[in-house]
């Protein structure tokens, strides 16, 4: 047995953790990939591939890349970010404020490279309702000991629930009323 990680449990952390960390907000930031940054992110992939095949560090990165199955990290990058775009132009949260400057493009280059990307997408915007459809009511210990034996009248669902302590142990109960 070797210290350190194994090469599943690298490969692992970087798909799982790293490369998400890294490619968060790409669709702010995606026009970088296009530069000198594009190094950066090659030097990133390139020490997990070292980490994950156990290579010499003359080994080519792509190679590596093509070994472990990982496409370049500034592909990976662009394609988040096409999708970020997309997705958000789909929901109808997009506006062509600057449609031919830097981040905003990509929708545009995206649109002009294959008309798919100009259809909808099924997609549901998700609606929060938080508006309880229910009434707790919480009845203090001295109202079940003293007050009369009535249970208070609801229309619908009444559960009853005990959590009780003894030196034995713990326990819970729950009953439920339909009417």
């Amino acid at each position: 047995m070797g210290w350190g990680l194994g090469r599943k449990e690298v490969h692992w952390l970087y798909v799982a953790i790293v490369r998400p960390t890294i490619s968060y907000a790409s669709l702010v930031w995606w026009p970088g990939c296009q530069t000198a940054s594009t190094n950066k992110l090659s030097e990133v992939q390139r020490l997990a591939c070292l980490g994950i095949t156990g290579a010499f560090r003359t080994t080519p990165t792509g190679a590596m890349e093509v070994l472990v199955g990982l496409p370049p990290l500034d592909l990976v990058t662009q394609g988040e970010a096409r999708s970020a775009a997309h997705r958000l132009w789909s929901l109808g949260c997009w506006y062509h404020l600057h449609s031919q400057q830097e981040h905003s493009c990509i929708l545009t280059r995206l649109q002009d490279s294959d008309p798919i990307f100009n259809t909808t997408v099924d997609i549901m915007k998700p609606v929060f309702n938080l508006e309880a459809k229910y009434r707790i009511t919480m009845l203090a210990r001295e109202e079940w000991t003293r007050g009369p034996r009535t249970l208070p009248m609801v229309k619908g669902l009444d559960w009853f629930t005990d959590g009780s302590r003894t030196a034995e142990g713990s326990g819970e109960g729950s009953w439920a009323i339909c009417e």
